[in-house]
């Protein structure tokens, strides 16, 4: 399946550069996403823009796929990501800045999707195992009862991109998807954690 890691943005929060290169545990941050990706039997394609030239130049320099667009937005670059890509089928779709994200969660993921009948699947973390670790997430919702976060790993159907599709909240107590890195108090925790929540 094809996975589209977004990584066209300028990472302000952060303020060290390009945030998909952002050394992660002596590894550029987006490095251990498309890992994953490979493990779980998955074809990672990444979306840069005119606001991430270095990542584009790191992913010709390591043989990575990459599609090149305007850079107007998160989801507009998601849009004409897939367009490009000619996807009409599900495929995944991911953020840059999730180091912890494995192979095993990602096969989770594709399984309850694949369980659930439904075009679109979003994937989130409880609040509390965020806040357990330190981390800040910024949005929240009730899921199954329980709030939570969503983890920027999300399923859907390339041929209704434009279109709201009916999705599976899908629910995992996995302490690798606590770890989105927007802060550099986030990412000092990461380095902290990393081992103890991501085999290295």
């Amino acid at each position: 399946m094809l996975a589209l890691i977004l990584a066209g943005g300028e990472g302000s929060r952060l303020r060290l550069g390009e945030k998909a290169l952002v050394m992660v545990h002596d590894r550029p941050m987006i490095s251990w996403v498309i890992e994953a990706f490979i493990d779980a039997g998955c074809e990672p394609v990444v979306v840069t823009s005119y606001k991430t030239p270095f990542t584009r130049n790191w992913c010709r320099a390591n043989n990575v796929l990459f599609i090149d667009t305007q850079g107007i937005g998160y989801v507009e670059d998601l849009c004409e990501a897939v367009e490009i890509s000619g996807e009409d089928g599900p495929l995944f779709t991911s953020a840059a800045d999730i180091p912890c994200l494995t192979a095993d969660i990602i096969g989770q993921v594709l399984e309850a999707y694949d369980a659930s009948g439904k075009p679109a699947c979003s994937t989130w973390v409880p609040i509390a195992l965020c806040e357990r670790y330190g981390m800040q997430p910024r949005y929240r919702e009730i899921i199954n009862g329980v709030p939570a976060t969503p983890c920027a790993v999300n399923i859907f159907m390339g041929s209704l991109v434009a279109e709201v599709q009916d999705e599976l909240c899908l629910l995992l107590n996995e302490p690798g998807l606590a770890f989105n890195i927007n802060t550099r108090d986030e990412l000092a925790v990461l380095e902290r954690e990393f081992c103890f929540v991501r085999p290295c």
